[in-house]
């Protein structure tokens, strides 16, 4: 039993550790803001505050993907970007449930038309086409099988988050047994 908890944890932080570990968390984070501008500029679905966090949330943790596809590969910077990883995905998860909680009618239902966000972090003026408010909140858009966008969130977060806390895991145990 002990050999092959070894030999899942040899795959794992092959599989967790790799460049391609990091062209994954890219192409991900690529696909779910791909899906949200087709919702919002072929559908018709603008997008609320909470939304414009959600993909804040999204580029935050493709950005670190596309930062550790560039440097080169040292168990220190990789563990910095595990840790990164999983922060946006935590972060993204939160905002996820609060957006599914708003749909739902719990909560404090509090949204606005703007980010809110400091003129040194600007999103919503440096790429209005992506992080531009334009609704307010209360519904997500019905997705495929009837399900909403909320709900499809809540689901792609939860895996994202376990996904990198378990990558952070296998980094931290193979840092511990350097």
């Amino acid at each position: 039993m002990n050999g092959w908890v070894v030999k899942m944890n040899t795959r794992a932080q092959r599989l967790l550790t790799t460049r391609w570990y990091w062209l994954c968390v890219v192409a991900v984070g690529v696909a779910l803001e791909t899906v949200a501008l087709y919702y919002q500029y072929v559908l018709g679905d603008e997008p609320c505050q909470v939304c414009i966090h959600v993909r804040i949330w999204v580029a935050g943790f493709t950005l670190v993907g596309l930062i550790m596809l560039v440097l080169p590969s040292t168990p220190w910077l990789t563990l910095v970007g595990q840790a990164l990883t999983l922060a946006c995905t935590v972060g993204l998860w939160e905002r996820c449930k609060y957006l599914l909680d708003l749909e739902n009618g719990k909560g404090d239902g509090a949204c606005s038309f703007f980010l809110g966000f400091p003129d040194w972090f600007a999103l919503d003026r440096w790429i209005p086409f992506l992080f531009e408010v334009r609704n307010l909140c209360g519904f997500t858009p019905e997705m495929p099988f009837g399900i909403s966008m909320a709900q499809y969130l809540i689901v792609v977060s939860t895996l994202l988050a376990i996904t990198a806390a378990a990558a952070l895991l296998v980094t931290l145990s193979a840092a511990a047994g350097d």
